[in-house]
């Protein structure tokens, strides 16, 4: 009898046990331990713009106990396609994408939506699909406000030339929207090209190279990006008209800021992208935690100068 009941309790401790280990650790879409994952999706890592974009949303991940999964689409739509649908089938609980082309991410962007996983934009914006928060600067702002610094260096009148970025992406329609708002206000300037490099450094190198070449009294030239400017920059250098043109990009990054203090670049326009990278972090944890949030969220832009460059360097 003594050996059948200690049996008995035997199997009714197991039973119990296994009844209360159900597969279920309680911890709901965001992981056993409570931790909210978040995908983010980037264009390109390659642009030290978004590796600084990174890195704040990193610091704000660590910070808020989120575990961030990055990818980087190296500036291809299917590529960046693929990239969400994995973080689909990982049932992330929050994506936030940086899209390569607004127009191509449509289809990704719903197809999260059809699994319910709240979508976030960061510095570019989608053309359609379901968005939670948009975060970003003021592109069209910005792009005024360069281009009204190029008119003024030039003296008020002269010929400009355009750098422009990814064609289908947001921040290159509204930077350009931005330019051309400030040439129209302007009397007496000549817009006598404007052609895409892409966002790159080597694009932008090669295109502004045929540009000059075929306007060799050219006064100004706008980039969409810094590393274009840059490129324009090294051409300029190579055909002796550094000192002899006027070139403002967008975007402060770290080669830019120190081009702006040798006086090799007029002006470019500070984005923040840590903040940027921070602050869609801190959004995703709080959707995931079924917070609303603000469908828009802009962050400052400022015009970055000689006047102020030691404040962006420091």
């Amino acid at each position: 009898m003594k050996r059948w009941l200690a049996t008995l309790l035997l199997v009714l401790a197991l039973v119990a046990a296994a009844c209360g280990d159900d597969g279920d650790d309680g911890g709901g879409a965001a992981g056993g331990d409570g931790e909210a994952r978040v995908g983010l999706a980037l264009s390109t890592l390659q642009n030290p713009f978004f590796v600084t974009l990174r890195d704040g949303a990193q610091e704000a991940a660590d910070a808020e106990g989120v575990e961030l999964i990055v990818s980087d689409a190296r500036d291809d739509a299917q590529t960046q396609a693929n990239d969400m649908q994995n973080f689909v089938t990982q049932g992330v609980d929050v994506i936030i994408v940086n899209p390569v082309d607004s127009a191509a991410i449509v289809t990704s962007i719903e197809a999260a939506n059809q699994a319910d996983i709240p979508v976030i934009t960061v510095d570019r914006a989608a053309e359609g699909g379901e968005i939670a928060s948009h975060i970003a600067s003021d592109n069209v702002q910005g792009g005024e406000m360069a281009t009204e610094y190029l008119i003024e260096q030039m003296g008020g009148s002269g010929t400009v030339a355009q750098l422009e970025g990814i064609a289908g992406t947001s921040a290159a329609r509204d930077r350009g929207e931005g330019f051309q708002n400030a040439i129209d206000a302007a009397s007496g300037v000549e817009v006598v090209a404007s052609q895409t490099a892409n966002f790159d450094r080597d694009e932008g190198f090669t295109v502004a190279q045929n540009i000059f070449q075929a306007n060799p009294d050219l006064d100004g030239l706008f980039a969409q990006n810094d590393e274009m400017a840059l490129g324009a920059v090294e051409a300029a250098r190579e055909g002796g008209i550094l000192e002899d043109i006027v070139i403002v990009g967008f975007d402060a990054v770290e080669d830019a800021l120190k081009a702006i203090e040798a006086g090799d670049m007029a002006a470019t326009i500070a984005q923040q992208p840590d903040v940027m990278g921070r602050l869609s972090v801190e959004t995703a944890a709080s959707l995931a935690n079924g917070d609303t949030v603000e469908e828009n969220q802009p962050v400052e832009v400022k015009l970055v100068t000689q006047d102020n460059i030691q404040e962006f360097l420091q």
